[in-house]
């Protein structure tokens, strides 16, 4: 059958794009972690590009959007992409673009979701136990969380809404980080710098270059959402990341580079679930929430000595907490048909509110039972000698560089 030629483009495109977070993260983590453990963290998040996508074709995708409608996951009617022709149209945006496409853009979300989690746990778990970990964790956290909002499930004919992935990916991701850090204990070192700077802007940039794919994408067809979604993203990182510089600047008497990059990224991740549904103006101030308050939430985690090594649960959990908050509160009827608190709603408040928080909780607890039943099959913790030696070396045999840079 005939396409529509540009929102078929543009939907590849935004696919290629969310793949790109996946190296963004890649570099983003391995440029903040220390030298002996660059590669370690860069290949757990490049290992899920191959893992997740096996497991998307084989299961995840049917898991996630067939069958259980207003329940907590999917059946297994479409595993294999069974009864998906090549050319069925996706019946999502009125039969625009190929099937194929929506499930690849999808995968793309399952690819990165999970990878976000390691930069809390870096240098301090095995390779062995993250792979299974990789696979569990989407299983029986991402799946369900995604059928229930985004498949047609519970929380979905509940009323909840997430654009882009407050809940599904930020909050979900950043609760199992913190569970995880608590689980692990501190690094030995834990006053590791970062080694390349440049190379977390280089990360920073392709995440945010990405996250138009991510955010925009969402919309899974072109109109004028669309395009807000697109300028909602740019302007909360921007805010976002100046807020972020300007405290970090009063409190420290020094303008640091990384802090406006994680300003940024907390920016990213805070928008996400409220881009399509929210006025440019609240864009803005949803930024200066981000900025703010991630800050804030990662000065918590350093006063209560949780070693999240990369702040993934300041920055992207609360991040996604902060978010859907503020999707409860400022969304607009004029922009996508849904009412907020601001428009007298409180009842898509409260909604939002029960749902993030208990999304939250449960990838907390869930992660915290999954590693110490993981640790009975395989060792989680790395060992005391191997975590000196650093991961690079001692689990994977490599070096990021010649001995004369260590």
């Amino acid at each position: 059958m005939g396409f529509d030629t540009g929102t078929t483009t543009f939907m590849i495109l935004s696919t290629s794009l969310v793949m790109l977070m996946t190296p963004g993260l890649a570099f983003f983590y391995g440029g903040l972690a220390g030298k002996r453990n660059i590669l370690g963290i860069m290949m757990q998040t490049f290992v899920s590009l191959g893992i997740t996508t096996i497991l998307w074709i084989a299961f995840g995708y049917s898991l996630c959007f067939s069958g259980g409608e207003g329940g907590i996951i999917g059946n297994f009617d479409w595993a294999f992409l069974k009864g998906i022709a090549f050319d069925d149209a996706y019946s999502g945006a009125g039969g625009k673009y190929p099937t194929y496409i929506f499930i690849a853009y999808q995968m793309m979300f399952a690819v990165i979701t999970p990878t976000l989690i390691t930069g809390a746990f870096v240098n301090r778990v095995t390779f062995k136990a993250y792979l299974i970990f990789l696979v569990a964790w989407q299983i029986f956290v991402y799946y369900p969380f995604v059928h229930m909002i985004w498949g047609g499930g519970l929380l979905a004919e509940w009323g909840v809404l997430d654009f882009a992935g407050g809940i599904v990916v930020h909050a979900t991701a950043g609760f199992a980080a913190l569970a995880s850090v608590i689980y692990v204990g501190k690094r030995k070192d834990t006053k590791s710098i970062p080694n390349s700077i440049p190379l977390v802007a280089i990360g920073t940039g392709l995440l945010w270059f990405g996250w138009y794919g991510f955010n925009a994408g969402s919309e899974l067809q072109v109109d004028a959402i669309t395009t807000t979604a697109f300028l909602n993203t740019d302007v909360a990182a921007s805010v976002a990341g100046v807020t972020w510089l300007i405290i970090e600047w009063i409190r420290e008497g020094r303008p640091k580079f990384v802090g406006l990059l994680t300003g940024f990224v907390a920016g990213l991740a805070t928008i996400t679930p409220a881009a399509g549904f929210v006025p440019l103006w609240a864009a803005m101030v949803i930024g200066l929430v981000a900025g703010s308050l991630c800050y804030v939430a990662v000065q918590f985690k350093n006063k209560w000595g949780w070693d999240d090594a990369l702040d993934v649960w300041g920055v992207h959990g609360m991040g996604g907490v902060f978010g859907t908050i503020m999707l409860g509160i400022f969304a607009s009827s004029t922009i996508n048909g849904q009412s907020g608190l601001l428009e007298g709603n409180s009842a898509f408040f409260i909604k939002e509110v029960v749902a993030v928080i208990a999304a939250s909780a449960y990838a907390f607890v869930f992660t915290y039972v999954m590693l110490i039943v993981i640790n009975f099959a395989t060792k989680v913790k790395v060992s005391e000698e191997d975590e000196q030696a650093g991961l690079d070396d001692a689990l994977h045999g490599e070096q990021a560089y010649d001995e004369g840079a260590l």
